[in-house]
């Protein structure tokens, strides 16, 4: 389907592609993946044609027809599915043409290709995709300009899955979906008739809709099979081989120079030394294989413990203006809780976010929040509150007016920003980079709480394991909106979601909610009837709910095991630094009680936590959870 053959392009001296060779077979489903800046987007480009290459090719297969998400469907008075339709130019030129035609001729080969090309059943096809991707009947035949600029995003990329193209190119095709839109998209994928190649950053999407891997490293493009997954695995194991081969090589230039050095001017070993002299300049050890530095994250820790709750809703109700939005919201917050909060666009999340970060008030009910907490509250539209025009070390000035540019520069560092982009204009850094930075300056003061909605748009797969990691170091509470399922599963245990005018806890996990989902968008007729569907799903909350309060005791030893490992590394860290024994004798004699404290609490904990761990399972199977 596609060929690239030693391609070379560099943007601004910058060498994106150096001598870079890849094929994708026709019907491969592959995932495109790569630091952020490495060049994956140009790639799209220069396959498209709108650029073109400084050195080698790009062939496609013969009469093969390209299809990319547009940058949104214009906002025009065309109903949503008529734009959708409209993306099938072969279909809309001839049903123009079988207006106007005279000749019987052709007038019969428009309507033969017509069938060919199943026009018939094109809205209904249409319209099925539309409402995967979050449209409801009433809205796909409302005008996209009734369309925020995100529900636009996904009428294009509608448009694209309609008009099937042999090679479907998605760049991020995720960042404007949520989590039942992103379900959809995976399940479509993986059977979409032709070839799909896609920029993306979402490990499940990754292991689930793709057979195979293209990664963009250094200049060079690397084909793997498998799902991301089984290419990580599979790439550690070639860095280790060739790092180890590398090794093996050198250790042997080394034996052998040993050698030269030593008999080079002795005339009866200078045959011989000449001999490795040339067997050296005949090995060339493999190149070193690392993995790209990816800075981490830092979260400052809250100042103040908050009590429990640390909000509170008593039939609270929220909304703009005279319009309600969600109402009977009852519910609590405490200072441990880790929550995904989920469900389908337009239901309210972001609006439940911003009555908890302060942004909105309660229209009714009682909304108690402890007087000293602080929300950081991360969303996409606040990226527009950085200053274009001043640099990251600019926007931390405020916030440190007293402190030294040295360390000033060192919070900067903190947030992942390199030096070089520490001077660079908030408008010139990428969108990963800008994320970085409003984390940095919203969390700087150490909430209590943090909201981060949809954080991980714009960070590649390393980056959002960095997240990760920082989320599961902070001590605060967190409240995540994303459709990355890998996120919400390594830093979330409690699931709520918005739906049906509230928001409401969950009782069941991620994978059983998506089970749900897939069953219900799957079973159109026969099957299980909704009412059924219905009541299993209350009779499964119902028995979870009964093991509701053990399971977060458990989770509540879980995280305080975490944060005394965490504080008894600590210590061991600047027990074995020799100097504290010679310059603070009693320090040292400090972190060895301290060490001894932390090291019974944990055995204690982990004694707790076994006994708990068994309780819990034996209730489970007493109720056939």
């Amino acid at each position: 389907m596609l060929t690239i053959s030693n391609l070379h392009y560099k943007i601004q001296g910058r060498s994106l592609f150096d001598g870079a060779s890849v094929t994708l077979p026709t019907g491969a489903k592959t995932g495109f993946v790569g630091k952020n800046g490495s060049g994956k987007t140009t790639l799209f480009q220069l396959i498209q044609g709108f650029i073109s290459p400084e050195q080698g090719t790009i062939e496609l297969a013969k009469r093969a027809r390209i299809g990319a998400v547009a940058q949104e469907a214009p906002a025009s008075a065309m109903s949503v599915i008529d734009m959708v339709l409209s993306a099938d130019k072969e279909r809309t030129s001839l049903l123009a043409e079988a207006e106007t035609a005279q000749d019987p001729h052709r007038i019969a080969e428009i309507h033969t290709r017509l069938a060919d090309i199943d026009a018939h059943t094109a809205e209904a096809r249409a319209s099925a995709i539309l409402k995967g991707l979050g449209f409801a009947l009433d809205r796909q035949n409302g005008p996209c300009s009734e369309l925020s600029g995100g529900w636009r995003m996904r009428v294009a990329l509608a448009g694209v899955l309609f008009s099937q193209p042999d090679l479907l190119l998605l760049d991020e095709p995720t960042n404007y979906l949520d989590l039942e839109g992103t379900l959809w998209l995976e399940k479509y994928l993986a059977t979409y008739p032709y070839t799909v190649f896609m920029i993306s950053h979402d490990r499940d999407l990754l292991n689930k809709a793709v057979d195979s891997i293209i990664h963009l490293d250094r200049g060079k493009l690397t084909f793997y099979k498998g799902g991301y997954d089984t290419f990580e695995e599979t790439r550690r194991m070639q860095m280790e081989l060739q790092n180890k081969a590398r090794d093996k090589t050198l250790a042997q230039i080394e034996h052998m120079q040993k050698y030269v050095d030593r008999f080079r001017y002795k005339a009866s070993k200078a045959k011989q030394a000449q001999s490795r002299l040339k067997a050296i300049a005949k090995l060339r050890p493999p190149e070193a294989l690392f993995d790209e530095f990816s800075a981490p994250f830092t979260f400052a820790q809250p100042k103040k413990a908050q009590a429990s709750p640390m909000i509170a809703f008593d039939d609270v109700s929220v909304g703009y203006g005279e319009k309600v939005v969600l109402r009977r919201i009852t519910n609590r917050i405490d200072p441990d809780d880790r929550i995904a909060l989920i469900g389908v666009n337009g239901n309210g999340k972001s609006t439940f976010a911003k009555l908890i970060a302060g942004d909105l008030r309660p229209m009714g009910g009682k909304l108690q929040r402890a007087k000293t907490l602080e929300v950081a509250y991360f969303a996409q539209h606040q990226l527009d509150k950085l200053k274009p025009d001043q640099t990251p070390y600019e926007h931390i000035i405020d916030l440190m007016p007293l402190e030294s540019e040295a360390k000033r520069r060192s919070r900067i560092a903190q947030m992942g920003l390199s030096t070089s982009r520490m001077d660079t204009k908030a408008a010139n850094l990428s969108g990963g980079e800008r994320a970085r930075l409003l984390m940095g300056l919203i969390t700087f003061q150490g909430p209590g709480m943090l909201i981060l909605d949809e954080p991980t748009n714009h960070l590649d797969i390393d980056s959002r394991d960095a997240l990760v990691h920082a989320l599961n170091e902070y001590k605060g509470a967190v409240l995540i909106i994303s459709h990355d399922r890998h996120l919400i599963e390594a830093t979330c245990d409690t699931l709520w979601i918005a739906e049906n005018g509230t928001v409401s806890v969950l009782e069941e996990d991620l994978d059983g909610y998506q089970r749900t989902l897939l069953g219900a968008s799957g079973n159109s007729g026969g099957g299980t009837s909704t009412p059924n569907r219905k009541k299993e799903r209350q009779e499964a909350a119902a028995r979870r709910a009964e093991l509701a309060p053990l399971r977060k005791e458990i989770k509540g030893i879980e995280q305080k095991l975490e944060w005394r490992r965490a504080d008894l590394g600590k210590v061991e860290t600047k027990l074995a630094d020799p100097a504290i024994y010679s310059g603070e004798p009693d320090r040292a004699i400090q972190l060895g009680i301290e060490k001894s404290r932390l090291e019974a609490e944990i055995a204690a904990l982990e004694d707790t936590w076994l006994e708990k761990s068994a309780e819990f399972e034996d209730a489970a199977a007493a109720i056939g959870d």
